[in-house]
């Protein structure tokens, strides 16, 4: 294997390591929002000033 073909065949092993962990995380993150999702914050009633 000449270095041309080692450096591509890294290349490659690396960019689809890196998509397949950036998939799962995005997976895992979906996962917790579904599991705890954001409630609601309730904005205070301040009532608006009359000019």
């Amino acid at each position: 294997m000449d270095q041309w073909t080692f450096g591509l065949t890294m290349t490659m092993v690396g960019i689809t390591g890196t998509f397949i962990t950036m998939a799962g995380l995005i997976i895992s993150m979906n996962v917790l929002k579904r599991i705890f999702p954001l409630k609601p914050v309730e904005q205070p009633n301040i009532p608006e000033k009359k000019a």
